[in-house]
């Protein structure tokens, strides 16, 4: 038998990346929030906007396809409660969208949401503790329960749990892209030092003469200096004091 507790706790493994340890990728991180958020939260539908700095598009997901395009609407329509919190970094209480606050505060999209069958939204930021990275939106039908005050705390500790798990995976990406770049400099600094000992050796040149002739032949051919060094390293190019 499982219990609600480990019902939650399962959903907060599953988060972190399960048994394997592996952080997940946002898009898997967004889409395991939604897939189990409507259950473990009572709500029909569960959707997600996050955009984690400001050079990159928002990401979006949603639990069913009318979630997931309601909130491909909102940011096109740059209105809706997932905008709004992303923008303020605060919860937005349970607000029904046939009401006149919601009507005036989002045009677009409460009458959209009332044509896809939603008639309650709250929604819970995702937030570190700098900034707000994205919200949780809950969407609710007529026929589900109003949310308890309960499933709103769990909703912003999963909400909270999701955007350090993104802020961490986006920080991994960045370490190995830096590492990736760290190592293509260095490799490319090692062959460029064997292609001028070649040159020296071989033209009796010092070391700064035969980094003149790589690169006075690399721009007069328009081509990388690090593949000239690689031609001369491997024999394949072979320069003179003419050259």
């Amino acid at each position: 038998m499982t219990t609600p507790a480990q019902k939650i706790a399962d959903v907060f493994v599953q988060l972190s990346g399960g048994s394997a340890g592996t952080p997940l990728q946002a898009p898997e991180l967004l889409t395991t929030l939604v897939r189990c958020g409507p259950q473990l939260l009572g709500v029909h539908a569960v959707g997600t906007v996050v955009a984690l700095d400001d050079r990159t598009e928002p990401q979006i997901a949603g639990s069913e396809d009318s979630a997931q395009e309601l909130k491909r609407e909102g940011l096109r329509w740059c209105e809706g409660p997932g905008t709004d919190t992303r923008r303020s970094g605060r919860p937005l209480p349970c607000t029904a969208f046939d009401s006149e606050a919601a009507m005036r505060r989002w045009p677009r999209y409460a009458p959209r949401a009332l044509e896809l069958g939603y008639t309650r939204v709250a929604a819970y930021p995702l937030r570190t503790r700098e900034r707000p990275v994205g919200a949780l939106v809950l969407l609710s039908s007529a026929e589900d329960t109003p949310m308890s005050e309960e499933a709103g705390t769990l909703a912003q500790s999963l909400a909270d749990f999701t955007a350090l798990a993104l802020i961490r995976e986006h920080e991994l990406q960045k370490s190995r892209t830096l590492s990736g770049q760290l190592e293509h400099a260095l490799v490319s600094r090692v062959i460029i030092e064997q292609a001028k000992g070649v040159l020296a050796n071989s033209l009796d040149l010092s070391m700064d003469g035969a980094f003149a002739l790589l690169r006075g032949h690399a721009r007069t051919h328009r081509r990388r200096l690090t593949d000239v060094a690689h031609d001369v390293v491997e024999g394949r190019l072979k320069l003179g004091l003419d050259d």
